[in-house]
């Protein structure tokens, strides 16, 4: 039986908007780009040194995704990953939906990292974070946007 693919727009259009309210919240001024740029949805800015960044954002719903996303398109300076944690997809599991839902995480990784860690035998330019190595040092790290705009 094939599943039916699911519709999750408005979810990464939430993400969008959760990667751009950390930015503010760190004191980093950033704008969502409201046409459709392939490459990157958002921007940050250092109005003092003038110097931008590109951010990409790659979301998954589900709490058991496989830790991959596909990206083909690299023109970004990051790649802002979050994993949502909406509920179980891939999973049989008796466990409540509520139990299955967790607070999303939140990964930023250099596009460059993101490249080289990405599958070259996969059509969909899949990337898993767990082949980044020591990818947990990007959980959470804003820090390095705010460095990346002030260098």
């Amino acid at each position: 039986m094939v599943k039916k693919k699911q519709n999750t727009k408005l979810e990464s259009e939430g993400a969008e908007f959760l990667i751009l309210g950390h930015l503010l919240i760190e004191g980093i001024a950033c704008y969502k780009s409201y046409v459709n740029y392939p490459g990157f949805d958002l921007i940050a800015v250092d109005h003092k040194t003038g110097k931008s960044a590109r951010i990409q954002v790659k979301s998954r719903w589900a709490t058991d995704y496989d830790k991959s996303f596909p990206i083909k398109n690299f023109d970004c300076d990051f790649v802002a990953h979050v994993a949502l944690n909406r509920g179980v997809r891939f999973r049989m599991t008796k466990k409540a939906v509520s139990e299955t839902i967790k607070d999303p995480e939140y990964y930023i990784f250099p596009a460059d990292i993101i490249k080289a860690a990405q599958n070259p035998k996969s059509r969909w330019g899949k990337v898993r974070i767990t082949n980044v190595p020591n990818y947990q040092k990007y959980k959470n790290n804003w820090k390095l946007i705010a460095d990346f705009l002030k260098s």
